[in-house]
């Protein structure tokens, strides 16, 4: 019996889109909801960075980006593409909101999950474009990167759609086409800078495509001569690559305008190369540091050049960033084999999934906590108070000046932990929260050596919110402590360094109960030492939105299998079915991003948030092995009419 393929029409693939990009956008919006009163938090510096120069665009406009007498026409604003600013600057002249920003980044993520199941659709069977489609929208990896205010997941949507119009293009291809796919990976270059050399492996890729795909129009050019076909192919990689330059070239002009220096984008690549580097010389053969700090005080050293310590461009940033290249490939040079196992080690970190934060189970706040001075303080706990009915666990010590009657208002719980990194070291007396109501917890801690979470727990032991606390780097007295450790030593015994922070710890209590405020170890190489103040529970109002429990649940549970040890496997499962079954085009096609990582982005220092578009591919190949067990599955459920099975 005949088999009869349908294929969804244009109404099914719409209808689709408009579910998983509804899913997705509301997966990000509770991400949002959950973390916005902490991502400003993650990369502040580099963050704070991009808006400054935002603001800069909006008070100067256009003009002031393309001359070289205006505050932009500094080398330290070379140290990221300015795209990611030109947006922030667009956003705020419609609403000047770091929110909006967000929900801009959000869309702009729920579109790329759109795109990945187009992709594969495209390419492969329907129900494997919808898994791929559905695992990107759940995925609380995505989720997480795209609240965060930093270009990387925005810059993987030009990415996908430039896969996209490949893949659309392969029975026809057509010179426009390609040149806007190269545009694309143009446009993804002024978001971030590592995405330069993809265009190559587009081109590349190209002859490849045609000659797999459209094998008619191959046999009609043979005919007229047997090799007319190479060139008019390799037409067709030229484009793509010309497509990109149009899009980079006017910022390389706009460069050597300004800083009379060829800089095709930005700087940054000597940085990543020697900090990538040392990234994996555990024993510091090398000398080379592996932060910004450190090779910014090395270079000041090196030279003699006090004023290259604070700033990685400025003074003579292309010169210091040509050095570190040839300090880097000299490196590379003399050690080739070390440094082809660091780029197998780095890509196959690149298909690990990030441990991300999952969407919690219970709402969000929905008060603001930044202005505290007229919400009711529901319960105020003492030192003396936190001493006497505080719980050190084994291992861990409090004190308190005065013991259990104190001797001032003002003293402070010392709290000492125990040699484990992880594990509660003290509990905070129980305080009592009436159902459906926002609070927050206000503390003051000086942390003095190690790195402690402070969190809010239930009986359950249910965390309800929780902040990591560390010193900060660099403090005045660094330097000094280094040179002599035991005077610090005995100056730290009397009194820290360190400033102190307020850790505000915001929650919705879901019923009456009583909570505490515990203290844990996190990842602490060194004891902890930290001081403690008063503890204060502020009443916010009554807790809004409390209904969301229920999707918030059931996210919640699909995203627990968004580990390593369920995709990856599942990937390799979807990637050797394609290989097997001999469908070049897609395997090609959905190749090109991870392969271009994998071989360019493993060379250089490389954090999880810079390869984010190899999720997509991973949940596509993914998608594959879903669907074919899918399909096995209702065959042999599903009795056709002749009694085989479907197909």
């Amino acid at each position: 019996m005949m088999t009869i393929k349908v294929i969804p029409t244009f109404r099914v693939r719409l209808l689709i889109g408009l579910v998983i990009f509804l899913l997705a956008f509301g997966v990000r919006l509770l991400t949002w909801h959950d973390t916005r009163l902490e991502v400003g938090k993650v990369q502040s510096a580099v963050v704070a960075d991009y808006q400054r120069v935002a603001e800069l665009l909006r008070a100067g406009g256009v003009s002031s980006f393309l001359s070289s007498s205006s505050p932009l026409a500094d080398l330290n604003n070379l140290g990221h593409p300015p795209g990611y600013s030109f947006l922030i600057a667009s956003v705020y002249s419609l609403k000047h909101s770091v929110t909006a920003v967000q929900f801009a980044q959000i869309t702009a993520d729920s579109l790329s999950a759109v795109l990945i199941f187009l992709i594969v659709a495209e390419l492969l069977p329907f129900s494997a474009g919808v898994i791929a489609g559905l695992l990107a929208a759940f995925s609380p990896q995505l989720a997480w990167n795209s609240v965060l205010l930093l270009p990387d997941s925005i810059s993987v949507l030009p990415i996908l759609l430039a896969i996209y119009l490949l893949a659309r293009a392969l029975q026809k291809p057509r010179i426009l086409n390609l040149l806007i796919i190269g545009a694309l990976i143009g446009l993804s270059c002024w978001l971030r800078a590592n995405a330069m050399l993809l265009t190559i492996f587009f081109a590349v890729s190209v002859p490849l495509l045609v000659r797999s795909e459209s094998q008619n129009a191959s046999r009609m050019l043979a005919n007229r001569r047997q090799d007319a076909g190479a060139p008019f192919k390799w037409r067709f990689a030229l484009t793509v690559v010309g497509g990109t330059l149009l899009i980079i070239l006017p910022l390389t002009i706009r460069n050597a305008i300004v800083f009379h220096r060829f800089i095709p984008l930005s700087l940054g690549a000597g940085q990543t190369v020697l900090e990538g580097i040392a990234d994996y010389d555990k024993e510091s053969k090398f000398g080379i540091p592996n932060t910004d700090m450190g090779i910014m005080k090395q270079e000041a050293e090196l030279y003699q050049r006090p004023d290259y310590y604070g700033t990685l461009f400025n003074p003579d940033g292309v010169q210091r960033e040509r050095a570190r290249l040839s300090r880097g490939f000299a490196i590379i040079r003399a050690h080739p084999f070390w440094f082809a196992g660091v780029m197998a080690k780095r890509a196959s970190s690149m298909v690990r999934l990030e441990r991300s934060r999952l969407i919690s189970t219970e709402p969000a706040i929905t008060h603001r906590i930044d202005d505290l001075d007229h919400a009711e303080i529901a319960s105020l706990i003492t030192s003396r108070e936190l001493f006497s009915n505080g719980v050190a666990l084994p291992g861990a010590a409090a004190a308190y000046p005065g013991g259990y009657m104190g001797v001032m208002p003002e003293a402070k719980v010392s709290l000492t932990g125990n040699s484990e990194r992880y594990g509660p070291q003290f509990l905070g007396p129980k305080i009592t929260v009436k159902s459906g109501t926002d609070y927050v917890i206000t503390v003051p801690i000086k942390i003095i050596t190690g790195r402690m979470r402070v969190s809010v727990t239930n009986a359950s032991e249910n965390v309800y919110s929780s902040q990591i606390i560390e010193p900060f780097e660099h403090t005045p007295m660094e330097e000094w402590a280094k040179r002599y450790p035991l005077k610090y030593k005995e100056l730290m015994d009397f009194e820290s360094d360190q400033p102190e922070q307020l850790v505000m710890l915001p929650f919705v209590a879901v019923r009456d109960e009583n909570i505490r405020v515990v203290w844990s170890n996190e990842a602490s190489d060194t004891q902890t030492s930290l001081e403690i103040g008063f503890i204060k529970l502020h009443e916010l109002g009554p807790a809004r939105f409390l209904w969301t429990r229920y999707p918030r649940f059931i996210i919640h549970a699909i995203q627990k299998i968004f580990i390593t040890a369920i995709i990856l496997p599942l990937a390799i499962i979807g990637l050797l079915l394609v290989v097997f079954r001999k469908q070049s085009a897609a395997l090609v096609i959905l190749s090109i991003v991870p392969v271009y990582f994998f071989c360019v982005q493993s060379a250089v220092h490389t954090e999880y948030r810079y390869v984010l578009a190899v999720d997509y591919f991973l949940f596509a190949f993914v998608g594959v092995a879903l669907s074919c067990v899918g399909s096995f599955v209702i065959k042999k459920i599903i009795p056709s009419p002749s009694g085989r099975g479907l197909g």
